[in-house]
């Protein structure tokens, strides 16, 4: 009996003994794969390129939504905003009456149809390829001649779309529009200029169109700057377009100031043509049967102002600029009194008398006679000649005051006065 009691404890022993130690042994290997497999599924997770990629198309349900139609449709207008960041000002073209803008605009609208569920409440970024299978707003830009979406390296695209169905869609433009310049003050003009947003389609009925921030709806580059203007001011305005066949539509306008730059001008045109005038009035202190002098100094400067005036030199009627033509007076004036004088000094009207030509005189009488009087009158004559050289060697400058017509010694103030009373007139209206 004791035999059969001590193989009864053992045979318990060894089978309790090896049921609890491949316990232990189950219980650890079920803990060593619990701790791989979460392991993998955090590896997993910092890994995106092992997570299974989900579409967007079937993430914000558009095959499930017709986005011919605008959200909304039946309803009252979609309201979409507009804030626009300057980049730069490339170009302004006097000639063709444009100007060239590269600028980021940004549209923001709601359309639920795009909301998808989002435990974290973070948005969903897309480049361009999902711009053709959504809705998007039509705006273009009014009286631009071209205008392009940058692609480098990609297109410049970006739409972002939140969980409750917020969008906003960002581009890079280009453009070239239209700008009506009034050239009556050139070259001391100021220009204004605008740049028109639009929907096409849609009028006032089917969207509203408005700035986002309002005022502050419009940014700029600190850095912008121009060769020939400074940029006084950029502004943002609303207002509504009217056309008879499809009726009111909002638009937007970008309004900025173009003030040119005088220093250039002054540089090139006023200064030289100043000097022109007044080298002109150098003519009427010359003896006035010095015809080949007072002409030079007047006709050359005639050109020379045209030479120098500025490069657009119109205004909207047309006309001359008020520069010019007092410039091309004055000279022509000048002209006109050299003109004056060499004929008054040369008909016999006006002529002094200790300055004139000593000729000599020869009596009527026989040859017998006048061959006895020749030798005495060349020699008189020669005598004459020596003495007006050395007259002229030192008196050079009172026979040049006295040999002035009347006309030139008027010249002398006109001139200046009228020149001087022009330009306080002048650039007190302009500046």
């Amino acid at each position: 009996m004791a035999v059969i009691k001590t193989r009864s404890f053992c045979t318990d022993y060894c089978f309790w003994f090896t049921w609890l130690t491949y316990y232990w042994v189950c219980l650890f290997c079920s803990v060593i794969q619990s701790y791989i497999i979460k392991r993998e599924i955090k590896m997993r997770k910092l890994d995106s390129t092992k997570v299974k990629p989900v579409k967007s198309e079937q993430l914000l349900r558009i095959e499930d939504h017709d986005f011919a139609m605008r959200p909304g449709f039946g309803g009252s207008p979609i309201p979409v905003g507009i804030d626009v960041q300057v980049e730069s000002i490339d170009s302004i073209s006097e000639v063709d009456m444009d100007f060239t803008m590269t600028l980021y605009l940004r549209h923001y609208w709601k359309d639920e149809r795009l909301s998808f569920p989002s435990t974290r409440n973070r948005s969903m970024t897309f480049d361009g390829r999902l711009i053709k299978k959504i809705w998007v707003p039509d705006i273009f830009f009014v009286h631009s001649k071209r205008s392009f979406i940058h692609d480098t390296t990609m297109e410049n695209v970006m739409l972002r779309v939140y969980p409750d169905g917020n969008v906003l869609f960002s581009l890079r433009i280009t453009v070239s529009a239209m700008c009506f310049m009034d050239f009556s003050r050139f070259p001391l003009d100021t220009q204004n200029c605008s740049l028109e947003l639009e929907s096409y389609a849609y009028n006032e009925e089917d969207l509203m169109l408005y700035w986002k921030h309002g005022n502050e709806s419009l940014s700029t580059d600190e850095h912008i700057s121009l060769s020939q203007f400074f940029i006084e001011e950029f502004g943002a305005s609303s207002g509504l377009a009217f056309y008879s066949s499809t009726g009111w539509y909002n638009r937007l306008f970008i309004n900025f100031a173009l003030r040119r730059h005088i220093f250039f001008f002054v540089l090139q045109s006023y200064f030289p043509s100043m000097l022109m005038v007044m080298l002109s009035w150098v003519s009427f202190w010359i003896d006035r049967r010095a015809v080949p002098a007072r002409v030079s100094l007047g006709k050359p400067s005639s050109e020379d102002i045209l030479l120098c005036s500025p490069n657009v030199e119109y205004d909207s009627s047309g006309d001359p600029d008020p520069w010019v033509k007092m410039m091309a007076s004055e000279e022509a004036a000048g002209l006109y009194n050299i003109d004056a004088v060499q004929a008054m000094a040369f008909d016999g009207c006006y002529h002094e008398p200790d300055t004139d030509m000593d000729l000599p005189t020869f009596p009527v009488h026989s040859e017998e006679s006048s061959m006895r009087g020749r030798a005495p009158s060349i020699t008189k004559l020669e005598t004459t000649r020596i003495k007006r050289k050395r007259s002229l060697r030192g008196n050079v400058g009172r026979i040049i005051l006295q040999n002035n017509h009347v006309i030139d010694t008027y010249s002398r103030i006109i001139f200046p006065t009228v020149y001087i009373v022009f330009n306080l007139f002048y650039w007190g209206l302009y500046i």
